[in-house]
């Protein structure tokens, strides 16, 4: 077993909240131990060209204290870079020889599934890593640093977007990210009240979505003194149609791991709603009877779609993923200390540092569908005909408990 005196920090992928705690949180508990810690600046591509580089950022007491964990991002930086897809031959040799050059026998890693599937590349090519789940996907099999940052900002924008709403009398749609699940959608859509949560774990029955909007939208209107309302949608922005295709821009080439740039999903959710608008003379009749139609001026409602984008990433982070992050980095720290790497920390217990095999932390969860019909009976739309939901109870062992994080579910 080698013998740790110097670990590397990165951090990789999409940037999130709780990184910078994640950081601190490692070299704090590194330090405890009496080692040096280095910062790998820029992911993947740092530690590539690591052997390169004439000097490296030493985390001391001074840097480390004057690291704030309640930003979002990292202090770090980040990139996406595929180690198995570089083409140079050498190219583990070549990052070992760049550990050796700064003396770092340890990595602390924290992303995604893209970062963790390079992290189980590098511990299988003689490299020891721990892997610190960061996603605001929150699709790996524990929860992931960012996760709650991300939800608290999505909440906040579906909320707040209701008061252009009202106003107006429209309907609006917010488009946010989550690739190929829908854990983040549904979460910030629930916490920020939306009418319908659009996820690709369902494919969309426009026909359902439109009777769903039609119903709350005219009655919201009409039970309002100055006949005033709203509709909110959340649409992940990977959903499919029905027909098994994605609605994101087709033509955009690959990732190195993979994944197109998803995208256009808001868009695309209000042409298809706006078309039965149209079609609809009830609607017409409905905005006469109200007195809110005027011929070309104001003969429906309108439907407007936004896209908080990077908004949901960045900012500040929530106190459960600064929380979390410690947790984790120091709990990573401690793994490489005890000659255990190859694995995901997935939390801390009463001081019991708790991980699982990263090859296994990284494949794909996607939202439970019976969680999707408890839902349903609360009156939210998902796209699709309303699952009847069987309750079902369970007696939970009080000498267990999960992660910091409610949404492992």
């Amino acid at each position: 077993m080698t013998t740790i005196r110097t670990i590397g920090i990165i951090t990789s992928g999409g940037d999130c909240g709780g990184l910078n705690a994640v950081i601190k949180g490692a070299s704090l508990m590194a330090a405890s131990l009496g080692w040096e810690v280095c910062l790998i600046p820029n992911g993947y591509a740092g530690l590539y060209n690591l052997v390169d580089q004439d000097r490296v950022v030493k985390l001391n007491s001074h840097e480390t204290d004057s690291i704030n964990a309640h930003l979002a991002g990292s202090v770090a930086g980040h990139s996406r870079v595929n180690i198995s897809q570089i083409k140079n031959p050498g190219k583990y040799q070549r990052i070992k020889a760049g550990l050796e050059k700064f003396k770092i026998n340890g990595l602390v890693i924290a992303g995604g599934d893209d970062t963790g599937s390079v992290l189980v590349d590098l511990c299988n090519n003689g490299i020891p890593c721990v892997h610190v789940p960061k996603t605001m996907d929150l699709d790996l099999h524990t929860y992931s640093v960012g996760g709650d940052s991300s939800i608290n900002r999505m909440a906040k924008y579906i909320e707040e977007i209701k008061t252009t709403g009202r106003t107006h009398n429209r309907i609006m749609i917010i488009e946010v990210f989550g690739r190929y699940t829908g854990h983040s959608a549904f979460r910030g859509g629930v916490a920020g009240e939306a009418d319908c949560i659009l996820i690709p774990e369902i494919d969309v029955d426009f026909d359902e979505v439109y009777k769903h909007l039609k119903r709350r939208f005219m009655q919201r209107i009409r039970e309002s003194e100055t006949h005033n309302g709203t509709y909110t949608i959340v649409v992940n922005e990977g959903i499919s149609d029905g027909t098994g295709i994605w609605t994101s821009d087709h033509s955009v080439k690959t990732d190195s791991f993979g994944h197109k740039k998803l995208g256009g999903s808001g868009k695309y959710v209000r042409q298809r709603l706006t078309q039965y608008l149209k079609a609809d003379e009830e609607i017409k009749e409905f905005y006469k009877e109200m007195g809110l139609y005027i011929e070309e001026m104001n003969p429906l409602p309108e439907i407007r779609e936004i896209v908080p984008g990077y908004l949901s990433r960045s900012g500040y982070s929530s106190a459960c993923d600064i929380n979390f992050g410690k947790d984790a980095g120091a709990g990573a720290s401690l793994l490489l200390s005890l000659g255990i790497n190859g694995v995901t920390v997935t939390g801390v217990h009463e001081g019991e540092i708790r991980y699982m095999e990263t090859e296994h932390a990284i494949k794909q969860r996607t939202v439970n569908l019976r969680t999707v019909s408890f839902y349903e009976a609360m009156g939210i739309c998902f796209g699709r005909k309303p699952v009847e939901y069987k309750p079902e109870s369970a007696l939970v062992d009080s000498t267990v408990s999960g992660t910091i994080s409610p949404y492992n579910y």
